[in-house]
């Protein structure tokens, strides 16, 4: 495969994750998106403050900060005093909220393996797509 081959493929593996992406938000489980994605990355961290995951997030602070007040309105997360920060508090996920991120990520879990069904995908194609995304996601890029 020549450098050129590979960019393309690379173009490619971009192209087809981020449509995939915008089918599975399509067929969404009964919450937004953006919630999904907020206890995604609490679960990811296990305690953070607002701030910590407005950058991850890649969002403002006021937007994060109404994200958590929904899911703690919802009973997903709850706040903690931040021992290291009087003024901010650690958001985690509780067990209402573990429960609802179980939910929805089986439920797009079930959409991709109808999917590949109807693509004909075996176990083993759609296992080795899963592990090579995983691997290019878990890379530690360092600048």
């Amino acid at each position: 495969m020549t450098s050129s081959d590979a960019l393309h493929s690379s173009a490619a593996l971009v192209l087809q994750t981020s449509r995939l992406i915008r089918i599975v938000r399509r067929h969404s489980h009964h919450i937004p998106a953006a919630s999904v994605r907020l206890l995604s990355l609490v679960d990811q961290s296990g305690s953070a403050t607002v701030k910590d995951l407005a950058i991850a997030d890649q969002c403002s602070q006021p937007t994060m900060t109404g994200l958590v007040n929904g899911a703690a309105e919802r009973g997903w997360l709850r706040r903690d005093p931040n021992p290291a920060d009087a003024r901010s508090s650690l958001v985690s996920l509780t067990e209402d909220g573990r429960a609802e991120l179980h939910a929805a990520r089986a439920h797009n879990a079930e959409l991709i393996r109808e999917r590949a069904a109807l693509a004909n995908l075996s176990d083993a194609e759609l296992a080795l797509a899963a592990s090579v995304i995983e691997r290019i996601t878990q890379v530690d890029r360092k600048s």
